[in-house]
C-alpha cells in the first residue's frame, strides 16, 4: 500500500477567525485529525464528520497520550495510507514539539508538509493591546518556554533576558509564575516593570491582569487566572489600557452558540464575530435531499400548469433547482409561474439562480407565509410546495382552505445532528454559552436532542421568529425575539440581550 502523507497543522490561538485558510483547505481534506487539547472549539467544530479523530491531550501536566506515542500514531497512520493532520495549538514549531514529530517519519520517508498557526505569543497580546515591539519602548521580543520539568531548576538565562532590554513572552508558565518574576528580579530587572498575565487570550473568557514584576505574582493571587495564560514583561505592558480594543466591542466576552443548518451559518457567524462574540457553529440539524425526487420529476412534466411556485427555505430552493437541471429543464420552464419565498435567505438563494420572487411574507414563517399568499390566490390555482419532508401542516391548510390545489412535495429530510467533539450539555451547565441562536423550530429541537438536558431555564435564546420562540419556550428557556427575521436583527438582538443583562 502507498504511504499517507501528515500535515503539522497550527489551529492557532483560540479565535477561529486566526486559523489560515491553508489549514481549514487541509483540514477539510484530512482523513485522520490528531488533535490536541489547546486547539480552540472553533476549529473543532470545522473538523469533517467523514475524518476519524485521535485526541492526543497534551495540556500543561496532564497528558492524555506520551510524545512518543503520539509520533508512532502519526507515523502507523499515514503507513496505512491516510492524510493524517496534526493539529496543534498555536504553531507547531514553537514548543509544539513538531520537530520531534517529524524526525520519525523523516526516518520512515513519509511525506509530510507544514501549515504554520499564528502563535499565540504575539497574538494574545494584540488582542490586548499591547504590542510587543514599540521603538519608543524597545527593539526586540523574545519567547521563552515558561514549562519546567518536574524535580528541575530552570535552564533559562535570566541575566541575558534582561540585558535585551525586549520584551519578553512566557508561554506555558503560570505555574512557575513566581519563580519567573523572582528569576528576573535576581537577574536585576527593574522591580517596576510593567508585565501582564493574559488569560484566553482572542477567546470570549479573555482577561488580563496587568501590574509590575515585582507584584505581578500577588495580583494574579488577588485577581485570580486560568490557564492557559501567557506571561508578558516589559514596557509595552503599559499600552494595554490606553491601546486595548476588543473589550470595547459590543459582544466582547460573550460566547454564542449558533445552531443553523450545516453550510447555512456562516453570514450569521461572521455577523456575531465582526460585534466581537466568540462564535461556535454548532449545526444542531442536517438537511439532507431525499434520494427519490421522482415526484418532483413528474411535478416538472407539467410545470406550466402551477400558477404560483412557493419555498420555504434556502436548502429547498437549492433541490428544486438542481433537480430541474437535472430534467433538462431552466429558468425559462418557470416563466408562467409566480415565485413567493418564506424569508430574505431563500429569496437571496431564488436570486442567484436568476430569479426574483414575487412575495416575501412581512412575518418570515410558515403560517405568514400560507396568509400572504392566501391573499394573492384565485379559487382553484395550483400551488407547487417543495420543502422538507416534515413541514409545517398549517401552511398547506390555509392555503387549501383558500380554494388552492396544492401540491406538496417532499424534497429533503430534517435530522438532529450534535457533535463528536463537543459535548453542549456540559457546555451550558457550565456557563460556558451565553446565548444560543435559534433560526427555526426544527434548529431548538435539534439543540434538546444534543445538549440531553432535564432543565433548560439557563439557556438564553436568541430567536429569529414567533415560531421558533415558541418552539424555545416550550422548554422553558429564557427566550428573546428579533424584531424582524433577519440576520441583521438577530445580531442587533444579541447585543441588546448582553447590554440589558
Amino acid at each position: 500500500m502507498k504511504n499517507g502523507k501528515v500535515w503539522l497543522v497550527g489551529a492557532g490561538p483560540g479565535d477561529i477567525g486566526l486559523f489560515t485558510l491553508k489549514g481549514m483547505e487541509v483540514l477539510r481534506q484530512a482523513d485522520v485529525v490528531v488533535y490536541d487539547s489547546l486547539v480552540g472549539q472553533g476549529v473543532l467544530a470545522k473538523i469533517p464528520s467523514s475524518a476519524r479523530l485521535i485526541n492526543v491531550g497534551k495540556r500543561a501536566d496532564k497528558h492524555t497520550m506520551p510524545q512518543e506515542q503520539i509520533n508512532q500514531v502519526l507515523l502507523e497512520e499515514a503507513q496505512k495510507g491516510y492524510r493524517v493532520v496534526r493539529l496543534k495549538g498555536g504553531d507547531p514549531f514553537l514548543f509544539g514539539r513538531g520537530g520531534e514529530e517529524l524526525e520519525l517519519l523523516t526516518e520512515n520517508d513519509i511525506p509530510y508538509e507544514i501549515v504554520p498557526g499564528v502563535t499565540s505569543s504575539i497574538a494574545v497580546p494584540a488582542y490586548n493591546g499591547i504590542p510587543v515591539t514599540h521603538r519608543d519602548f524597545c527593539s526586540s521580543v523574545h519567547i521563552i518556554t515558561g514549562h519546567r520539568r518536574a524535580g528541575k531548576k530552570y535552564d533559562i538565562d535570566f541575566k541575558a533576558l534582561v540585558n535585551t532590554r525586549g520584551t519578553l513572552v512566557f508561554l506555558m508558565g503560570i505555574a512557575a509564575l513566581a519563580d519567573i518574576c523572582q528569576g528576573l528580579l535576581d537577574a536585576g530587572i527593574d522591580p517596576e516593570m510593567p508585565a501582564a498575565v493574559l488569560q484566553k487570550g482572542t477567546t470570549a473568557d479573555q482577561k488580563r491582569v496587568v501590574a509590575t514584576v515585582a507584584t505581578l505574582k500577588e495580583e494574579v493571587d488577588r485577581q485570580g487566572i486560568e490557564t492557559p495564560a501567557i506571561i508578558v514583561v516589559g514596557k509595552v505592558c503599559k499600552l494595554a489600557d490606553e491601546f486595548g480594543w476588543y473589550e470595547h466591542l459590543p459582544l466582547a466576552g460573550w460566547k454564542v452558540l449558533v445552531t443553523r443548518p450545516k453550510g447555512r451559518s456562516s453570514r450569521t457567524a461572521d455577523e456575531l464575530r465582526q460585534k466581537g462574540a466568540e462564535v461556535l457553529e454548532l449545526p444542531s440539524i442536517r438537511t439532507e435531499a431525499l434520494a427519490d425526487q421522482a415526484e418532483l420529476q413528474r411535478a416538472f412534466e407539467e410545470i406550466t400548469a402551477y400558477q404560483w411556485i412557493a419555498f420555504t427555505s434556502p436548502t429547498g430552493a437549492e433541490i428544486f433547482f438542481e433537480e430541474l437541471r437535472k430534467a433538462h429543464k431552466d429558468i425559462r420552464s418557470l416563466a408562467g409561474a409566480k415565485i413567493a419565498a418564506i424569508g430574505q435567505g431563500t429569496a437571496k438563494v431564488l436570486e442567484e439562480k436568476g430569479i426574483l420572487v414575487d412575495l416575501i411574507p412581512e412575518v418570515y414563517d410558515g403560517d405568514a407565509l400560507g396568509e400572504a399568499l392566501a391573499e394573492k390566490l384565485q379559487t382553484g390555482e395550483r400551488v407547487l410546495l417543495p420543502r422538507a419532508r416534515k413541514g409545517n401542516q398549517n401552511l398547506v391548510r390555509i392555503l387549501e382552505e383558500h380554494g388552492a390545489q396544492v401540491a406538496d412535495i417532499a424534497t429533503y429530510d430534517t435530522t438532529y445532528e450534535s457533535s463528536r467533539l463537543i459535548q453542549i450539555g456540559k457546555e451550558i451547565e457550565n456557563g460556558s454559552i451565553d446565548c444560543v441562536v435559534f433560526t427555526s423550530a426544527s434548529t431548538v429541537k435539534g439543540f434538546v436532542e444534543s445538549a440531553g438536558l432535564s432543565d433548560y431555564s439557563g439557556v438564553t435564546a436568541a430567536c429569529i421568529g414567533k415560531q421558533t420562540k415558541a418552539a424555545a419556550d416550550a422548554y422553558g428557556m429564557q427566550t428573546y425575539m428579533a424584531e424582524k427575521a433577519t440576520i441583521d436583527a438577530l445580531t442587533d438582538l444579541v447585543i441588546k440581550i448582553k447590554t440589558d443583562n
